[in-house]
């Protein structure tokens, strides 16, 4: 599996409206469910869902990303938004500074596998400085899409 097999290149939001994390989260669940992949699942529990496991523990992960994941009933694939905010979003992240770039991933409940195996891809890419800077960078969803499939 390949980073731009589960990126949802159609929910991808260059600039995000929100100026919280709960708008942000909103916003790429609402995306996702636009685009139809989010399977059975109901985008208003599922994102309250998000937002309840964000006040328990941040996914702010520090140099300015979020990665808010969750398993769910009803979704077939792993899936993912991304969205950015020039602006920066207060998610409470282990460095404390503001956060420039959310992927949301929500993948299927009865496969944790597939679910490990998109956050390590995911983890593996933001390591890198210049996959970071770039994403952060990108002004359009077509940018965006182009560091994903480069990214591999």
């Amino acid at each position: 599996m390949k980073l731009c097999d589960f990126v949802c290149f159609s929910a991808i939001v260059p600039e995000l409206t929100a100026s919280d994390r709960n708008g942000a989260i909103r916003e790429l669940v609402q995306a996702l469910h636009k685009e139809g992949r989010l399977g059975s699942c109901d985008p208003e529990k599922l994102t309250k869902t998000i937002i309840q496991r964000e006040n328990e523990a941040s996914t702010g992960i520090g140099k300015g990303v979020a990665l808010p994941h969750i398993k769910a009933d009803g979704v077939e694939e792993p899936v993912a938004a991304i969205g950015r905010s020039s602006q920066g979003l207060d998610f409470r992240s282990l460095d404390k500074q503001p956060v420039y770039s959310v992927i949301l991933l929500v993948s299927p409940k009865e496969n944790p596998d597939k679910h490990l195996q998109a956050m390590e891809i995911l983890f593996r890419n933001l390591n890198h400085d210049d996959f970071r800077r770039f994403l952060r960078q990108a002004q359009t969803a077509e940018e965006i899409e182009d560091i994903i499939r480069d990214a591999g």
